[in-house]
């Protein structure tokens, strides 16, 4: 009995966490390419039919999705990609910085080897050329590469669990296509300064370079037209 209910279990599992998953990294992927922006309706029976899941596992995967902020759900207009209201990019950036200043310390204390040291200039490389030309879609692809390759040389992967970066995809991607050059210039430069101090061995210089890049970005969310962000709800 107790091996049948496993086997059920089973196969009333693993179906779900398949179709959360599809329908998380067509969705974040969605967000970064500019297929899904920031407000726009999600369309059930499209999503359906282009995962190939059910409505039922597509509702349960959009709950989840609610859950960490990356969707809004209204009980009679459905589902909607979230937007974030200045206050809420203020609040995501405060819970972001820390662990990011955490990551470059780490990063900085253990990049040893010269495959380290490659990886970390080459996402500083890449993200930079994508900032230079403008590709909105390969910017956030390589500012969430940049972010992992941090990660990856610090050796701690909890902060790859606990790192808000999907809400921050969301919010890069309301906010891309409303920046000055020079806005966003200040923005890619930030991770180069990272870099440099993490190749460097030098984690205090890391920490500081996160914290300049940090106040760069509250600095442009600060000069934003307000018709940049939603109204704040109450």
């Amino acid at each position: 009995m107790t091996n049948s209910e496993g086997s059920t279990a089973k196969s009333i599992t693993t179906p779900a966490t398949s179709a959360t998953d599809k329908v998380t990294e067509a969705i974040t992927q969605g967000i970064r390419s500019g297929v899904f922006v920031p407000g726009q309706h999600l369309l059930e029976p499209d999503l359906t039919q282009r995962l190939g899941i059910s409505r039922g596992s597509l509702r349960e995967a959009l709950k989840h999705m609610a859950a960490a902020g990356i969707v809004t759900l209204n009980r009679y207009r459905g589902a909607y990609i979230a937007s974030l209201d200045r206050k809420s990019i203020f609040d995501l950036l405060d819970t972001l910085e820390p662990l990011a200043r955490l990551a470059a310390r780490l990063a900085a204390i253990h990049c040893t080897t010269a495959n380290d040291r490659n990886n970390m200039q080459e996402a500083a490389d890449l993200i930079e050329n994508a900032g230079k030309t403008g590709n909105r879609a390969q910017y956030l692809d390589h500012r969430r590469h940049f972010y992992n390759t941090m990660i990856s040389i610090g050796g701690n992967q909890e902060l790859a669990r606990v790192m808000p970066l999907s809400r921050t995809d969301l919010f890069r991607a309301q906010v891309e296509t409303v920046q000055s050059e020079t806005q966003r210039r200040r923005h890619f430069s930030g991770y180069r300064m990272i870099a440099d101090a993490i190749i460097a061995n030098n984690p205090d210089a890391a920490e500081k370079a996160v914290k300049k890049h940090f106040d760069g970005t509250r600095k442009t969310m600060q000069e934003l037209p307000e018709s940049a962000f939603p109204a704040a709800t109450s």
